[in-house]
């Protein structure tokens, strides 16, 4: 196995988790490589260097950023990139939101025994059509992706201290929720249309988000469909929901509009910006879709 750690990861924690992993995985006579990325993006392009190796199994180890990249890496025009090819995580980064909804361990010498053995099987992936610039861009996503205010608490969380931890996004949230004004929006739901305000847009592909949030508590990557939440609540509303977020229990409610869908684009009133996995991309007009059983992943 290809190990891609982002050794900035977690505050460096990706790096201090290193010697550990390496115990274990040569406990259980594991081979493996461990690479470094060096800049933004560069995991994916390491990802691609491992497969044209010849390898097929890439471990992410880092958070759901290196995890966003080493996928990206593995998929080529909406397709596995080596039909063989598996994706391990060893979570070590500041969000490690993608594994919980798999049961992987958050400890990164336990996630080390889901690296051994065969069992893997394949999950959805999300694509994303966005403007970026003048150019209209894809990128691929594997667990969450947001439209408007969490878009934004994540371009605020990108400016804080590492040192915050699990509280990032919540510091984010409070940060900037004050000065953020609704959109009108229409969002294509396929069989209906929504149109009127909108503070957020969660297309949700796994559970979790933001340190632990449980956004989308019904959301399962091997079911072939996002879970879709438009949510237009008061602000005063926003702040009541917030702590219900985090146990799941903020759906159902009369200001979050709930759907299940393969495919929904979105167009604004003004260009919205927009993040997934963690990671800012573009802004709106957005188009996102499912891709069944695109990637294999190690469990």
């Amino acid at each position: 196995m290809v190990l891609i750690c982002n050794p900035a990861a977690g505050g460096g924690g990706a790096r201090r988790a290193l010697p550990e992993v390496r115990s274990h995985l040569e406990a259980r006579n594991l081979e493996y490589e461990v690479w470094f990325t060096e800049r933004p993006g560069h995991a994916s392009e390491l990802t691609r260097q491992a497969l044209s190796d010849g390898c097929r199994f890439v471990v992410a180890v880092g958070g759901d950023g290196t995890i966003h990249e080493v996928a990206n890496g593995l998929i080529e025009h909406d397709q596995p990139a080596h039909g063989e090819a598996v994706m391990g995580v060893v979570a070590a980064g500041t969000g490690a939101d993608f594994i919980k909804t798999f049961g992987i361990p958050a400890m990164p010498g336990h996630a080390v025994a889901h690296l051994d053995g065969g069992e893997a099987f394949p999950i959805d992936i999300g694509k994303v059509t966005y403007i970026d610039g003048q150019a209209s861009v894809t990128r691929y996503f594997v667990n969450v992706a947001e439209v408007g205010l969490g878009a934004e608490v994540v371009a605020r969380a990108s400016k804080l201290p590492r040192w915050l931890g699990p509280t990032l996004y919540v510091v984010a949230f409070w940060l900037t929720l004050p000065r953020y004004r609704s959109a009108q929006v229409t969002v294509d739901l396929m069989d209906r249309c929504y149109e009127g305000p909108m503070n957020n847009l969660v297309v949700a592909n796994g559970q979790f988000f933001g340190s632990g949030m449980k956004i989308a508590p019904r959301a399962a990557p091997t079911d072939g469909v996002f879970d879709i939440q438009i949510e237009h609540a008061s602000k005063r509303e926003e702040i009541a929901v917030m702590p219900k977020v985090f146990r799941g229990e903020h759906v159902p409610h009369p200001d979050i509009v709930e759907a299940k869908r393969v495919r929904i684009s979105i167009e604004a009133t003004r260009a919205l910006r927009i993040e997934a996995d963690g990671e800012l991309l573009g802004r709106t007009p957005a188009t996102f879709e499912v891709l069944r059983d695109l990637i294999r992943l190690k469990v």
